[in-house]
């Protein structure tokens, strides 16, 4: 991973005007996000679509509120982290939605993978009220959220992006300024078209190392010592092993996303075999019903195939 972070947070500007923080999305993710800025001495208000989801955040010292609308009333800057373009646009441009309550100067920074055409357009339609709007996705699933060691890619205003550094720093370990509205958004689907097709190698591999009755253990350590290590052998190899699908990070949104990435090398005219393949795949797991499970369930589709346990 190429990304440049800060380590000394007295260089960080905009630590100043950032002292109380609105989060929306407590799911897997937002959740350990939140809980960062907690830690960090944030004052945090927060609002989730599933009200039992924020409670235990009342616990802990954040104001929870009935609606988007309230976030943006007491918050300096404002974090969504959503599922989809749809429920974005919808606590963001709704009833009671963040757009009612948000006052000239303020940041929102979207954390979501969404379309780039979803974050350019909101990204106008706040900037007509002095509002600052970041894409601002995430490398990284539930353990790094929790451990405050996410990586994030930014598009939009630079001077935004600049006061927002404080508020990267508390929730993750990288930082990376990528350019205009929609940059970051592009930079995140194009890299988990990336993930998608390392978790298909990464499957087929398996597939044959157990068809050819290899020690899968031994096979692997081979595999990492190699060139053909690759994160996702690093991260997910010994959920493969041990039958672990409990999710880290959903089959359902990775399918999501894939579809995205999909649309934008179409309006690139960019021709992407691999991704298509990838997306076919993500798309039968979810049909098989593993779209609940992390994205390493995909192997299941090979050991069937394969008649493999």
């Amino acid at each position: 991973m190429y990304f440049f972070a800060i380590t000394d947070k007295s260089t960080i500007k905009g630590e100043s005007s950032m002292k109380t923080i609105g989060m929306i999305g407590l799911g897997t993710m937002g959740a350990g996000m939140a809980d960062n800025l907690l830690k960090d001495g944030f004052s945090l208000v927060v609002w989730n679509r599933t009200a039992e989801k924020a409670l235990p955040f009342k616990e802990k010292g954040a104001k929870v509120v009935s609606s988007p609308f309230e976030v943006a009333q007491h918050s300096d800057a404002i974090i969504t982290m959503l599922s989809a373009d749809q429920q974005l646009k919808e606590v963001l441009l709704g009833e009671n939605g963040v757009i009612e309550g948000v006052k000239p100067g303020q940041i929102i920074i979207d954390s979501s993978t969404v379309s780039p055409l979803t974050s350019r357009e909101l990204h106008q339609i706040f900037a007509e009220r002095d509002v600052q709007f970041l894409d601002a996705p995430v490398t990284g699933s539930a353990p790094q959220a929790k451990d405050g060691i996410l990586g994030f890619m930014v598009g939009g205003s630079k001077d935004a992006y600049e006061k927002s550094e404080v508020l990267f720093k508390s929730m993750g370990k990288s930082w990376v300024y990528m350019g205009e509205s929609g940059a970051g958004a592009t930079t995140k689907l194009i890299s988990n078209t990336m993930v998608g097709i390392s978790l298909l190698a990464l499957s087929e591999g398996m597939t044959m190392a157990q068809k050819s009755n290899l020690d899968l253990e031994k096979f692997l350590s081979v595999v990492a010592a190699g060139g053909a290590n690759s994160r996702m052998v690093e991260m997910k190899s010994g959920k493969l092993i041990e039958e672990d699908y409990s999710v880290q990070f959903a089959v359902a949104l990775m399918n999501k996303d894939l579809g995205l990435a999909y649309n934008l090398a179409e309006s690139l005219k960019v021709v992407t075999p691999a991704l298509g393949l990838a997306k076919q795949m993500f798309t039968t797991s979810t049909n098989k019903g593993l779209g609940d499970e992390d994205v390493a369930s995909v192997f299941k589709l090979y050991q069937e195939w394969g008649n493999l346990k």
